[in-house]
């Protein structure tokens, strides 16, 4: 007579890769708030709070350094041509004077620019949350700060 079957041994489940367990969830309302504030198109915000865990302000800084990335393609593009617009305010209290560069008369002397140029003087004149006039209006501590986000981005 054969010795009877030993009973199977359940297995025990791997577990998860801790590179799957740590994926950060983005809710909506942060990509909004975050695109709210920068700008940025909602991929880059979402991919942004995810590599910040949720932080608002590292996610900031992940933007500021991934745009200067791609500034630095740009860097031997020369905006020689442009235009300069002003806007008084109506009770003479408050004016603008604007100058926005191109690369090329082409785009200079289009009407279309002449008007963002227009536009931009106003929306700088209305609106309330302008920190800075001047560079020498900047404390020393924001410059150190977008100093060390120039530093830290990749070459």
């Amino acid at each position: 007579v054969a010795p009877p079957a030993p009973a199977p041994v359940a297995e025990a489940a791997a577990p998860a890769p801790a590179a799957e367990a740590a994926v950060f969830k983005v809710d909506a309302k942060m990509v909004k708030d975050l695109r709210a504030r920068s700008g940025a198109a909602m991929l880059d915000c979402k991919n942004a709070l995810t590599e910040a865990v949720g932080d608002i302000e590292a996610a900031m800084t992940w933007l500021r350094k991934r745009g200067i990335a791609k500034a630095d393609k740009k860097i031997g593009n020369v905006a020689v041509e442009g235009a300069v617009a002003s806007y008084v305010h109506f009770n003479s209290k408050l004016g603008v004077i604007c100058e926005v560069n191109s690369e090329t008369d082409f785009v200079a002397q289009n009407e279309i620019f002449k008007e963002f140029t227009s536009d931009l003087a106003m929306q700088i004149a209305a609106n309330p949350s302008i920190v800075y006039i001047s560079s020498a209006e900047v404390s020393d501590e924001e410059k150190a700060k977008a100093k060390l986000v120039e530093m830290a981005k990749e070459d």
